[in-house]
C-alpha cells in the first residue's frame, strides 16, 4: 500500500471541521434532588435538566443549521484518523470550500439571529418556566457569543518522508516503517468507507424495488421517497472521487450502478412495474459482485 501513499500525496488533503452551538440547557440539583425525595430514593437516581429557553425555537435553528453543516461534510469527505480529521481530494476541494463559505453564512446569520433576540428570549423563558426560571442559569449576551463556533483547518497530507528528527538511522527507518502502516490502516479506512457507500445504497434500493406480498396474496409496491434514487445517483458522484487507491472494481461497480440509474427517476419506478423490475435485476447483480 506504500504506493497508494505516494499516490495521494499531492492529490488529497485533511480538513478537520468543528461546530459549537450553546446548548441552552442547565442542571438543576433542587428538583432532581425533590424527584428523587418524592421516589423515596438511596441515592441520586436522576438528573432534571432545564430547557433555558422552552416555548423558542430561535435556538433550535442554529442547531439545526449546524446538523445540516455535520451532515454535509461527513458524506463529502471520508474518514481520516479519530481526532475529526477526515481526508478530502483535491478534485472536490473547490466545490467544497465554496459550499463550506455558504454553510458559514447560514450558521453565522442563524446565530446573529438567535443573539439578537436573546434578551427578549430570557425575558419570556420567565414566563414560560414559572418556578423553574432562575435568572442566574442565563449568561450574559457577551457571554453566549463565545459558546458558538465555526472552525475549520486544512492540512497537507503528510508522508513518511516528512520526518525531520535527529535519531538513529535505525530509529527513522521504523519510525517511517511505523508511520506507513498508519497511513496504509487510514487508506484501507478511506476505502472501506467508499465500499460501504455503494453497498448501503445498493442494498435499500433492492429491499425497496422488491414488492411485498399483500393480503389477498397478490403483489404489492412498496413506498420509497425520492430519496431512493437520488441517493444513488449521489453516490455515483462521490465514488469518482473516493476510489483514492484507483480501485478497478470499485469503478466498474459504480459504472454498472451509473448505467442502471441512467434515465431512471423515482417517479417512473413508481409508475412502471417493468422499469422496477428491470432495475433491480441490475442493482441486484452488481449487489451479488459483493460476495464474490
Amino acid at each position: 500500500m506504500i504506493e497508494n501513499v505516494s499516490r495521494l500525496t499531492g492529490s488529497a488533503l485533511i480538513v478537520n471541521l468543528s461546530l459549537s452551538v450553546w446548548t441552552g440547557r442547565k442542571l438543576d440539583k433542587r428538583v432532581s434532588e425533590e424527584v428523587d425525595q418524592q421516589n423515596s430514593t438511596k441515592t441520586r437516581a436522576g438528573n432534571y435538566h432545564k430547557n433555558l429557553l422552552a416555548g423558542s425555537s430561535k435556538l433550535d435553528e442554529v442547531g439545526k443549521v449546524a446538523n445540516a453543516v455535520r451532515t454535509w461534510h461527513y458524506g463529502v469527505t471520508q474518514p481520516w484518523g479519530d481526532n475529526g480529521d477526515r481526508m478530502l481530494v483535491m478534485t472536490q476541494f473547490m466545490d467544497y470550500k465554496s459550499r463550506l463559505a455558504d454553510y458559514e453564512v447560514q450558521f453565522a446569520t442563524s446565530v446573529n439571529n438567535f443573539l439578537n433576540e436573546y434578551d427578549t428570549l430570557v425575558s419570556a423563558a420567565a414566563f414560560q418556566l414559572g418556578d423553574l426560571f432562575n435568572r442566574d442559569d442565563y449568561p450574559l449576551r457577551e457571554q453566549i457569543v463565545d459558546k458558538f463556533g465555526f472552525r475549520y483547518a486544512f492540512a497537507p497530507l503528510p508522508t513518511a518522508g516528512h520526518f525531520a528528527v535527529d535519531i538513529a538511522e535505525q530509529g527513522l527507518q521504523e519510525l517511517k516503517t511505523h508511520y506507513e502502516g498508519v497511513m496504509d490502516t487510514r487508506i484501507k479506512g478511506a476505502m472501506q468507507d467508499a465500499w460501504d457507500r455503494l453497498h448501503d445504497v445498493l442494498v435499500k434500493m433492492s429491499e425497496r424495488l422488491a414488492d411485498d406480498v399483500g393480503a389477498d396474496g397478490e403483489p404489492k409496491k412498496k413506498i420509497f421517497r425520492d430519496s431512493l434514487v437520488e441517493n444513488a445517483i449521489e453516490v455515483c458522484g462521490l465514488l469518482k472521487h473516493f476510489n483514492v487507491t484507483g480501485d478497478n472494481r470499485l469503478e466498474e461497480m459504480r459504472r454498472q450502478l451509473e448505467d442502471a440509474m441512467r434515465n431512471v427517476d423515482a417517479g417512473s419506478l413508481r409508475e412502471s412495474d417493468a422499469l422496477r423490475a428491470d432495475t433491480k435485476r441490475k442493482v441486484d447483480s452488481i449487489l451479488d459482485k459483493f460476495s464474490l
